[in-house]
């Protein structure tokens, strides 16, 4: 055939249609919150134990006072710094937790990418749990978080603020 028959159908390569990952559902998520919150207990509070937290929260409340906001500050550090210790390996290399791991769910981009470690701490966790610090409406903003994800497109604030979403893994 003529390679310059101007009626000859035009070639293209067929790009794979991707398709959008299937979000991971409700019962997904919390599962996967509950078993990182039990790995980050069955860390934390030894730590909180032998440094000393419990003993000034008792000393504290026998005083009729709360503590320092300097101490709580001190341990929301210490249990961010805890949580990225514990979380870095699966952000960094499949961003997931070790939660989203066992559940095959992970966290991607709007795009459907895999969302990089730094813009997961930075954007998704960072601000949230400094948020969480926050004297007496912390608590409250971070249930407030959590309570977007029965939005038609489950995205917390946390997924909002980066630019996230979670899906079912391949």
């Amino acid at each position: 055939m003529d390679d310059k028959n101007p009626y000859r159908a035009p070639e293209a390569p067929i790009a794979d249609q991707q398709h959008d990952p299937e979000l991971a559902g409700l019962g997904e998520r919390l599962a996967a919150a509950i078993i990182d919150t039990v790995i980050m207990l069955a860390v934390l509070l030894p730590v909180m134990w032998f440094g000393g937290y419990f003993r000034d929260v008792m000393n504290a409340a026998t005083a009729g006072q709360s503590l320092p906001i300097a101490t709580e500050l001190l341990w929301g550090l210490i249990s961010l710094i805890i949580f990225f210790a514990i979380q870095a390996y699966p952000l960094h290399t499949a961003a997931q937790t070790w939660g989203k791991r066992v559940l095959g769910i992970r966290i991607v981009d709007l795009n459907g990418t895999r969302s990089l470690f730094g813009k997961l701490s930075l954007l998704r966790y960072l601000p949230m749990q400094g948020i969480g610090l926050l004297p007496f409406i912390g608590p409250f903003l971070s249930v407030a978080n959590v309570l977007f994800i029965f939005r038609n497109d489950r995205r917390c604030v946390h997924d909002l603020i980066a630019g996230t979403k979670v899906v079912k893994a391949r």
